[in-house]
């Protein structure tokens, strides 16, 4: 597969962790195209929920969603702790935090030399 492929793909999944987020209403929803300064992934996600139950859901929608797709989750970190779950795709990290951690951590400020992308228009 070409560069360009990989890129669109890669694309795609953030697009489809998007719509996940969206319809089990994450809240403050981000994506961060980091493919020109990072080996690590093309995107980031990030969002967050109310409570642990909710951030617990929003990772599952994402799993699953992304998983029907043919791109199965390849690590999640946090999962039963539900303060910060991470859930590694390869080329698509996405990150589901609750309010507090989310400020703490800051990933946005973090990878500020990334592109910030308007999730609308993945």
């Amino acid at each position: 597969m070409s560069e360009k492929s990989l890129l669109k793909q890669s694309r795609e999944m953030a697009k489809m962790a998007v719509e996940a987020l969206k319809d089990h209403k994450a809240e403050d929803i981000r994506a961060i195209d980091i493919s020109d300064v990072s080996v690590l992934a093309d995107y980031f996600i990030i969002a967050n929920g109310s409570n642990h139950t909710q951030i617990q859901a929003l990772a599952d929608a994402v799993e699953e969603q992304l998983g029907k797709a043919g791109h199965p989750c390849k690590q999640v970190e946090g999962y039963d702790n539900a303060s910060w779950v991470l859930l590694d795709f390869g080329d698509v990290i996405v990150h589901v935090f609750d309010k507090e951690n989310r400020l703490l951590y800051d990933i946005e400020r973090i990878w500020r030399d990334g592109k910030m992308i308007d999730p609308d228009e993945l």
